[in-house]
């Protein structure tokens, strides 16, 4: 069968401007049997082929050709399929399934979501953060470019309705942001004076129940002594940048905290040191109930283990033990309590964290999302709620944070495939 050409041709929905040609590729003519794409496709895949539609409306006709537009969508859909890895090869427990929420968020980092249902993501060396908005269907999600040319800027929360992002050097805000984020918006910088080190340097952050901005500092070294200055602590700030204040320190570095949906009080997951074998020390998993604590960092890791250089004279029973030891080198980055409905009530209240796996391992370690069952925020069991990130040698996805949605369904950023998975229950 050959279609009408799309050149020359009198256009029965209005006229090829892009903006129009996205509309009915998304939603489709249902009366005319042309099926919405937007489940299918990416609005970067949309947009494209508006482009190529547009570029050709009112050229000469040419030669009919079997190529219509729902065949090269098709083939779109296919391309943006083609590196998801196998769905089958991840392991969650029984009644628990995976599926990609958005393709094409070039190294997804953090994530916040909004109370609309916006998902805001942060990136790495793409230098960019996207906003995820749910699709009719609410099983995927448009990715939207809010901002780019950023440097590292993995670090996004939200708080008084403005999206707050860390980049390596500044703090940046755009105010009303679930209102403006198609519309690449201006922002404001925080005033705010902290290092810049580019080791360990990128800055995550987490709005407070306290309405404080919650931003770390990592170690600008695999291990080195920084007591006397801003390195290895974790420090909250007005809104506005003021009243910048240490709230911890030996902290060497953290990639990801939650508070605690009850208590409110600070958990955070800390990166051990390198190039003392591949089995010691662990990274951590800690709890920061008031301001003050010291955790270690560069005298003693992971609660027990005496730093070879920096632990003359200091002992491990002067600091703050982590609640969990993670293991070594397995990366732990983002953590979320999960607070939503979809999942049984064992899974609730419970931490979620997301392993990055190691770089530097003989046999790799990590590369999966970890449940953390509490009682009475007491550490009970330290299990994989998914699998397969890593299968035998080969790396498919390397997980960075988790959050959950209104639905009550679970994402997960991966910064390795540039994607953001989503786990939902049936019981099934």
């Amino acid at each position: 069968m050959t279609s009408p050409t799309l050149r020359a041709h009198n256009w029965l929905h209005g006229a090829p401007t892009k903006a129009n040609l996205i509309k009915i590729i998304s939603k489709g003519v249902p009366e005319k049997d042309m099926p919405a794409w937007s489940p299918a496709l990416n609005a970067g895949q949309i947009a494209l082929l508006a482009d190529l539609i547009a570029a050709n409306a009112g050229k000469p006709a040419a030669a009919p050709s079997p190529a219509t537009a729902a065949t090269a969508a098709a083939a779109a859909a296919a391309k943006a399929q083609q590196n998801v890895p196998d769905l089958s090869g991840f392991k969650l427990p029984k009644g628990f399934h995976i599926s990609v929420y958005a393709n094409d968020v070039s190294t997804a980092r953090s994530m916040v979501v909004s109370d609309s249902g916006i998902v805001y993501v942060g990136s790495r060396k793409a230098g960019k953060v996207y906003a995820l908005v749910p699709r009719a269907d609410k099983q995927t999600a448009d990715v939207v470019t809010v901002a780019e040319g950023l440097e590292n800027p993995i670090g996004v929360t939200l708080l008084n309705g403005a999206l707050y992002v860390g980049e390596i050097s500044r703090v940046i805000r755009f105010d009303k942001i679930d209102q403006r984020y198609a519309q690449k918006p201006s922002y404001e910088v925080v005033k705010v004076s902290l290092p810049n080190d580019k080791w360990h340097g990128e800055k995550v952050m987490k709005a407070g129940p306290d309405g404080k901005l919650y931003i770390p500092v990592g170690a600008p070294c695999n291990v080195c002594d920084v007591e006397d200055t801003k390195s290895a602590k974790i420090y909250r700030m007005n809104a506005d940048g003021s009243q910048l204040e240490e709230y911890a320190r030996g902290v060497r570095n953290t990639v990801g905290f939650a508070f605690h949906p009850t208590s409110k009080v600070l958990w955070f997951t800390d990166n051990g040191r390198d190039e003392m074998g591949d089995n010691t020390p662990s990274c951590e998993l800690n709890v920061a109930p008031k301001a003050g604590m010291h955790f270690g960092f560069p005298y003693c890791h992971g609660g027990v283990v005496p730093d070879p250089d920096f632990a003359k004279g200091r002992s491990c029973e002067e600091f703050e033990a982590p609640v969990a030891k993670l293991g070594p080198h397995v990366a732990p980055l983002g953590l979320a309590f999960y607070t939503g409905k979809q999942f049984p009530e064992a899974y609730r209240n419970n931490v979620y964290i997301a392993e990055h796996g190691s770089w530097n391992r003989s046999t790799k370690s990590g590369y999966s999302v970890r449940l953390i069952t509490l009682y009475n925020s007491k550490v009970v069991t330290d299990t994989a709620f998914i699998d397969g990130f890593l299968r035998g040698e080969e790396v498919v996805g390397r997980p960075v944070d988790v959050a959950t949605l209104p639905d009550g369904s679970m994402i997960v950023s991966d910064d390795y495939g540039g994607r953001v998975y989503r786990v939902t229950y049936d019981g099934k």
